[in-house]
């Protein structure tokens, strides 16, 4: 069901994030790219199409890590390079903010260059830099999951939360009925 307010006004640009949005923090999440990804849904109740594709990234960000541990005991910097800016595009398309840019800083140091993707560095400068990175990285992967988790389990907890009280009704609504016909 669309949001009536007009898309300026508060409850217009909270309204996808209104139930489960405490567990989403702007510095971990961006959350106009989350709205819009939730905007997408067909059904707000069980929010399908936007969870399927956070559990995806998930399972893509999972096996990209183990990728990227691989590549780095190779000292393979331009597979490095390459997991980087996949990972990178993966996290922006669902707005998971610190691990986009630590990805991309990694796609720098892949191609042996500073996180400002010009000044040169040397190989062991960039393995030791990608192998710092990759560290950060994984706890700001894992902050990030916790917070998708925790929305979608509040989301579906509300979800579960409003069948009930709508049956509850339904069954008073009908023993009220079978009163008065009696």
């Amino acid at each position: 069901m669309a949001d009536p307010s007009p898309p300026d006004s508060p409850s217009a640009s909270g309204s996808a994030l209104a139930v489960g949005s405490e567990s989403l923090s702007p510095s971990v999440i961006d959350m106009d790219i989350f709205s819009q990804l939730l905007e997408m849904d067909d059904d707000e109740e069980d929010r399908e199409f936007s969870r399927e594709i956070v559990w995806n990234y998930f399972s893509q960000a999972e096996t990209t890590f183990e990728e990227m541990e691989k590549a780095n005991k190779e000292k393979n910097l331009s597979e490095l390079s390459t997991l980087g800016h996949f990972l990178k595009g993966s996290s922006a398309a669902v707005g998971v903010i610190k691990v986009r840019d630590s990805c991309e800083n990694m796609q720098h140091y892949g191609k042996s260059r500073d996180k400002d993707g010009v000044t040169e560095l040397t190989q062991d400068e960039a393995l030791k830099r990608v192998v710092e990175t990759l560290e950060s990285v994984k706890a700001d992967y894992k902050e990030a999951e916790a917070a998708l988790r925790g929305f979608f389990d509040a989301h579906e907890k509300a979800a579960e939360e409003a069948e009930g009280e709508e049956a509850a009704k339904a069954v008073e609504e009908a023993d009220v009925k079978d009163k008065e016909d009696a």
